[in-house]
């Protein structure tokens, strides 16, 4: 059994939300997830990094959980699968990353939805679970999220996700080979200062 598989049996992590379901990745969603993004790559690719000319490959996919099982052992990252309740189809993937502790007590939030059921609600619900997981279970302070400008979907995203825009960084992320610009967005967990 890969370390990450038993990683999720043995803490059970799975977060709800309307309409998904959330769980870190298998080896056994290679085929679903491979599919999903060769189908999705035209629709994706303008969002993110170049891909590797591998990245659809099993070997990459389990290099990929290799190095999520040492981000989760160390508490810097959480990715997860999204599943649609109606059917428990993959339908994308959601990662609280960069995980800081101490005086931060923050986290940075990513995630991607296939093309076949984009604008269905699940990227919202999605992000408003993680959310939910990041104040609750993780206990921490503050999530964060960047979109490129013309990326109106995943600014709606945020926005009904209850993060609000706080700037735009030049030259943020390298984006499909170009560096390029990002609006900035946070959340803030209003009841954190309260706790002891």
């Amino acid at each position: 059994m890969a370390l990450l598989d038993w990683i999720n049996e043995a803490t059970g992590l799975v977060v709800k939300g309307e309409g998904v379901t959330l769980r870190p990745p298998r080896i056994a969603d290679y085929e679903p997830w491979a599919a999903l993004r060769r189908q999705s790559h035209a629709y994706l690719q303008p969002w993110e990094p170049t891909w590797p000319e591998d990245d659809l490959t099993r070997p990459a996919f389990r290099r990929r959980l290799s190095i999520y099982t040492r981000e989760m052992e160390a508490g810097h990252a959480c990715p997860f699968f999204i599943f649609a309740d109606v059917d428990q189809s993959l339908v994308g993937a959601i990662t609280l990353s960069n995980v800081r502790r101490g005086v931060a007590e923050a986290g940075t939030l990513g995630y991607w939805i296939g093309r076949p059921v984009a604008g269905r609600g699940y990227a919202t619900a999605a992000a408003r679970a993680v959310v939910a997981h990041a104040f609750n279970e993780l206990r921490l302070h503050r999530v964060e999220a960047a979109c490129v400008p013309t990326n109106q979907a995943s600014r709606r995203v945020l926005e009904k996700s209850g993060f609000e825009l706080e700037g735009r960084a030049r030259a943020y992320l390298k984006i499909n080979g170009a560096w390029a610009d990002h609006l900035l967005f946070g959340v803030v967990n209003e009841g954190a200062g309260r706790r002891g």
